[in-house]
């Protein structure tokens, strides 16, 4: 079946009436409080009203747009900013560090989470004929892309949707076909591509990464690792850290560290109960490493986090 982009008047929607439609969207949904987890499956919302510390934060395969503000991610040395005019699309599970850097309450931060669908991109590909990509080097598993008007309308109209609940079922997978096509053909259509190909190396590393979240308080061998997702291990070494910035060591790491802040933080755990719960043997091994990722001992992140949340 070749497919045929769906347009719905997009093409008389210049840009900026179509990012302002989209703002008025995006405010309305977020006018009581910074974050809404919608009823359409992988959107959420959120609001900012002043610029924010850098946060760790994993970022999901996704497209983020920010349709009023702006906000940076470092992955490893790496900076990404994203923006009015520009996407970030990311094509696996990256750990990060995410700020807001442009806020205000006159001009908040408003931005569209959508989490991308790899099974329906698939069929997609399939579906309209698109070629597969063609063997690159690897790139990282994150890039900004050029917003378009035709994009930003199709994202205004799925939000629209949560105005009429009993539609979501039915018109929800349409839009959101049309948003994974307006991206496969976008100048990062490549990164979608790759990500939904079977058999590509970012595909494989995705795998990987999917064991290491699975199993992450379990040692990590480098060999078995690359052994499981069909690699040499200095195959699966060499284009891990080239996709996530890190190697699958420090990746591992990021996941405890990360996992041992939440337990102490929402279960209230010790710090050497939380240490020991995520893979370390040694609580001090573990405390020097949390300052590392986090600037401050445990007991002091928390007791901050609480403050700062309360």
């Amino acid at each position: 079946m070749q497919i045929q982009p769906v347009t719905h008047g997009s093409s008389s929607t210049s840009p900026a009436a179509a990012l302002h439609a989209l703002r008025k969207s995006i405010a309305r949904w977020t006018d009581k409080g910074d974050q809404l987890v919608t009823a359409i499956p992988g959107l959420s919302l959120h609001r900012r009203n002043e610029p924010t510390p850098p946060t760790s934060f994993m970022y999901e395969p996704s497209m983020c747009v920010a349709a009023q503000g702006v906000k940076r991610v470092l992955l490893g040395s790496d900076t990404y900013v994203y923006d009015a005019r520009h996407f970030l699309i990311t094509s696996m599970d990256l750990p990060t560090v995410a700020q807001v850097i442009k806020a205000s309450p006159e001009r908040p931060c408003l931005v569209l989470m959508l989490k991308l669908d790899q099974r329906e991109i698939s069929q997609l590909m399939a579906d309209s004929n698109l070629p597969p990509p063609r063997t690159q080097p690897s790139s990282r598993g994150m890039a900004t892309g050029q917003v378009t008007g035709p994009l930003l309308t199709a994202c205004r109209r799925l939000i629209d949707l949560l105005d009429e609940p009993n539609d979501i079922p039915i018109l929800a997978p349409i839009i959101l076909r049309e948003i994974f096509y307006r991206l496969l053909v976008s100048d990062q259509g490549t990164h979608l591509r790759q990500m939904a190909s079977a058999g590509s190396q970012r595909q494989q590393i995705s795998r990987a990464i999917y064991w290491l979240k699975s199993n992450f308080a379990r040692p990590c061998r480098i060999e078995e690792l690359a052994s499981h997702v069909n690699m040499s291990a200095s195959t699966f070494h060499h284009h891990f850290r080239t996709l996530t910035a890190m190697s699958p060591l420090q990746y591992q790491k990021w996941l405890r560290l990360n996992e041992a802040r939440r337990l102490m933080l929402t279960e209230r755990l010790d710090a050497t109960t939380a240490a020991l719960q995520t893979g370390y043997e040694s609580p001090s091994h573990f405390s020097r490493e949390y300052s590392r990722l986090f600037g401050a001992p445990p007991l002091r992140d928390i007791r901050n986090l609480r403050m700062s949340a309360g």
